[in-house]
């Protein structure tokens, strides 16, 4: 249990990193940003997907697999957009909230009842995402906020597709695919947009391909080593994580209405996860195994 938290915190803490490179390269076009982040991803994880050749990348389920790459994708793009014009702390905690989004998501496509309970958790975490939006004018001129709260929407939706392909499908598949699709929706984009990045954006760029591999990859281990219900509070450290580096580098401080709101979404999503039953046990970022079960010695 103690070393599957700390891998899951580290994980988060290569979240909140990925998250600061992308608010760093604000003058980088998002395209490139989601091209280099996938791109780098694959070319890292191909020789673990290809270990036994080609044949292990056969599937029945493509389709699935491409729907869960442009969800996981469009969540990724709208974080990076989010990023760049708000704080740090509330970009990535709002576009880290799918929790509050999974039930709903799984009540329309799947028709898993939502119980009393996790009504009653999601109201909790909604009425945080309230404080920290403080709808008004404001808001309608400048609506970034809403567009992180569409990268948890999509976030959720990638991650219940995962919890559907996760049952035939070997974790390194699903990495293989999402980032092998995700490369080539994003590809056009970058290269639509592209100009010379300067050498800072070239290592945010490297870094945030470098941080979401080791995320997903640490992640696995965790889930090598600890259940999921028991570790997946633990994904929230993505907070703490990002209000220090906006602190330190942007010297951003959220306010007290602001701080209560990270509380109450905090307070709601972990509840929400908790009351879900056993096959809605946490979210666990991109890769989404909120109910995978490791195949034994698949990292071997």
């Amino acid at each position: 249990m103690a070393l599957g938290a700390l891998l899951i915190v580290l994980a988060f803490a290569c979240v909140a990193v990925m998250s600061a490179f992308g608010k760093g390269a604000t003058a980088v076009p998002t395209g490139t940003l989601v091209f280099f982040q996938n791109f780098i991803s694959l070319v890292l994880f191909a020789p673990w997907a290809l270990r036994g050749g080609l044949a292990e990348l056969k599937t029945s389920r493509v389709g699935l697999h491409f729907l869960r790459a442009a969800a996981g994708l469009l969540s990724q793009v709208l974080m990076f957009v989010a990023v760049k014009r708000m704080p740090l702390v509330n970009a990535v905690l709002m576009s880290n909230s799918a929790p509050l989004f999974i039930p709903l998501v799984t009540w329309a496509w799947l028709r898993q009842r939502v119980n009393g309970l996790v009504w009653a958790s999601l109201g909790i975490g909604f009425a945080g995402v309230v404080l920290i939006l403080r709808p008004g004018v404001e808001l309608l001129t400048n609506p970034v906020a809403l567009v992180a709260m569409g990268a948890a929407l999509f976030s959720a939706f990638a991650l219940v597709s995962v919890n559907q392909l996760s049952k035939t499908e070997p974790a390194r598949r699903i990495l293989f695919y999402y980032f092998l699709f995700s490369s080539a929706a994003a590809a056009p984009f970058a290269i639509w947009n592209w100009k010379a990045p300067t050498p800072q954006e070239w290592l945010c760029l490297g870094g945030i391909g470098l941080t979401m591999s080791l995320s997903q990859m640490l992640i696995i281990l965790a889930y090598q080593r600890a259940a999921p219900a028991r570790i997946a509070p633990f994904n929230y450290s993505v907070v703490i994580f990002s209000g220090l580096i906006g602190w330190m580098v942007w010297r951003n401080a959220p306010g007290a209405l602001a701080l209560a709101g990270v509380l109450l979404v905090t307070a709601g999503g972990i509840l929400s996860a908790s009351f879900s039953g056993p096959k809605s046990l946490g979210h666990l970022g991109w890769l989404g195994y909120w109910n995978h079960r490791p195949v034994h010695g698949e990292l071997a």
